[in-house]
């Protein structure tokens, strides 16, 4: 009898500890979160910042500057005309705008993920539908898969090379077996936009088209008028409305978005009720040009509006493709050299505040931080050096005197520029063994960043350098964009909590030399692609952290942008027949949840 208990005792030692080591089986899942677990639970019936009782009805008109000629979003050629994507396209999982990245069930009701996520299993919500009433079936999830693989934009084509095999066991199944060097290419499969196989089936894919496209989202495009509107009618028989993922979104009845030469005829209709909303971006607007009849009477409603997230990236970028932004030392001389003091005064009334790293406000920012033990053990592994200060956390942007003529700092900026080979002569800066001059073009879009870049041009004569500053169209700026035809221009990235492969885009060394990126500054540092990879496999907060803190160390090293400023929140101005949630998601106002009163 002992014998026996104590071999019985022996073998449930033996399972458990088994149970207990071995890798955690897939189970199919309402909802995946990078890091983590989901915060919404598998039975919950709304989104937390939505009001699921929000009337149906009505209509949104927008404003926006610029103008279009194509209304296919995943390709590069052709300027995209706005909002395609997010109304009439679906994915297979939605986005929590509440947590730092977390996604539900959509097209696919649920998902399976192994423990090493190498392997991902979604199964298909059966009354997934297209527009057109086709319903959505594993066909469409690989055809879109393997046509943004091979044709999309390059993002796109990047993200999705890392699906090594897919199967299809029936048409609500897809499983996709991934690289298993990135734990995030689960989150962006699930992201991945699903495109109609038989609308595409004899349909060019890779050319531009004023043709209503079909999808399974809550609007159909309804009115093109090249350049310059764009109406969204909502499908009154949207296949999702009932569920949690979309209870309280997609309210409006119709969207119209109507585009304009600039920001300031886009704020006229504003003005004159052509448009509902507008989010405002000048200082010198909030502060003194919301002066019409309506905000006296109440009708038209001011808000400033938090949000949880890293403040955006807004700078000036130096193309360090050109000779001239070769040099990190003279690029780290202009910072010294633009008096964001003087300016916030005199320019923007006081209202910015100082962008200086990319992740600001957030834990994940190295300012002020010095770097951790793991983040030493990362700094190590990929063979990077950092200069003390950024290495201890007390690299700063330098702050002038406000008098927009800061002696101090514009000796700093000579002295850094004399180590870089230019040195004064006869008031101007030229480069001591060419002779050539130090002159460069800042190529602007509005006049917000005309009056900065005016600023600057003014800073920088102190210092003998000539900059020339061109207003450049919609069209034209957006092809030096694509093509890094440009030696300077203004530029911001938008972070979150959980940046992921998109940090390859911005920052990766590919972009140096591949067209149609978001490197604009030209980075390409082996330490940059090794962080972010690594940032990409960290399976723990405390690892990712690390990674990320590293990758803000080594960009604001580099001197890449010259870093200008951002607002404490967002500017929302809105027409008092437009409602919005008593309260607003991590990611601040979200058009998505707003309604038409229905008085």
């Amino acid at each position: 009898m002992c014998a026996r208990l104590t071999w019985l005792t022996a073998v449930l030692a033996l399972v458990s500890w088994i149970l207990l080591h071995a890798p955690l089986a897939a189970e199919p899942a309402h909802g995946i979160a990078m890091h983590g677990r989901p915060q919404l639970p598998p039975d919950f019936t709304h989104l937390p910042y939505v009001n699921p009782d929000a009337p149906k009805g009505g209509k949104l008109r927008q404003a926006l500057t610029g103008s279009f000629d194509s209304l296919n979003p995943f390709i590069i050629k052709g300027q995209r005309a706005g909002a395609v994507r997010k109304h009439v396209f679906e994915s297979l999982m939605a986005r929590s705008r509440d947590e730092p990245f977390a996604l539900y069930g959509l097209l696919a009701e649920t998902i399976d993920v192994n423990q090493e996520r190498t392997r991902v299993t979604f199964r298909l919500n059966p009354k997934a539908r297209f527009s057109d009433g086709t319903p959505v079936t594993a066909r469409d999830v690989v055809f879109s898969l393997e046509t943004l693989r091979d044709k999309g934009r390059p993002n796109h084509r990047t993200y999705y090379a890392k699906v090594e095999r897919i199967e299809t066991p029936d048409e609500r199944t897809i499983t996709m077996h991934l690289t298993p060097v990135d734990r995030e290419l689960v989150m962006i499969i699930g992201l991945m936009p699903v495109l109609p196989a038989h609308y595409f089936k004899d349909r060019p894919f890779d050319q531009t088209t004023l043709d209503p496209l079909i999808g399974s989202g809550p609007y159909t495009i309804a009115q093109v008028r090249q350049g310059e509107r764009i109406v969204f009618k909502r499908n009154p028989d949207y296949w999702a409305r009932d569920l949690p993922v979309a209870r309280g979104l997609w309210n409006f009845d119709e969207l119209v978005f109507d585009y304009y030469l600039d920001s300031q005829s886009a704020f006229e209709a504003v003005k004159k009720r052509l448009a509902d909303i507008r989010e405002e971006f000048s200082p010198t607007r909030w502060s003194t040009g919301y002066d019409f009849p309506g905000v006296a009477s109440g009708q038209f409603i001011k808000e400033t509006i938090p949000d949880g997230l890293p403040a955006p990236v807004s700078a000036f970028v130096f193309n360090t493709r050109r000779p001239i932004f070769a040099d990190p030392l003279v690029r780290e001389a202009i910072l010294y050299i633009f008096d964001f003091e003087w300016a916030n005064t005199n320019l923007f009334h006081g209202l910015f505040e100082r962008t200086e790293g990319y992740f600001d406000g957030s834990l994940l920012s190295s300012i002020n931080r010095p770097a951790s033990a793991g983040e030493k053990r990362y700094l190590e592994l990929i063979g990077a050096n950092l200069r003390a200060d950024f290495l201890d956390g007390t690299a700063r942007i330098p702050k002038s005197n406000g008098t927009g003529r800061d002696r101090a700092n514009l000796k700093r900026a000579l002295e850094l520029l004399k180590k870089a080979g230019w040195h004064a002569r006869n008031g101007r800066l030229v480069h001591a063994r060419t002779g050539q001059a130090f002159t460069f073009e800042l190529a602007v879009q509005t006049r917000e960043q005309e009056r900065t870049g005016l600023h600057l041009q003014r800073s920088l004569r102190q210092v003998g350098i000539t900059m020339d500053l061109r207003q450049v169209d919609s069209a034209q700026f957006q092809r030096r964009l694509q093509t890094y035809d440009f030696d300077m221009l203004p530029f911001t990235w938008f972070n979150s909590l959980s940046p992921g492969n998109e940090q390859l885009f911005y920052w990766g060394s590919q972009g140096r030399t591949r067209e149609g990126t978001r490197n604009y500054m030209g980075a390409a540092d082996p330490a940059i692609d090794a962080i972010i990879g690594e940032m990409l496999q960290a399976s723990s907060h405390e690892d990712f952290v690390a990674t990320v803190r590293v990758l803000d160390r080594l960009l604001r090293a580099g001197f890449y942008v010259l870093p200008l400023y951002h607002a404490p929140g967002q500017w929302i101005g809105r027409w008092d027949n437009i409602k919005s949630p008593a309260r607003h998601s991590l990611f601040g106002y979200l058009s998505e949840a707003a309604w038409a009163s229905p008085d």
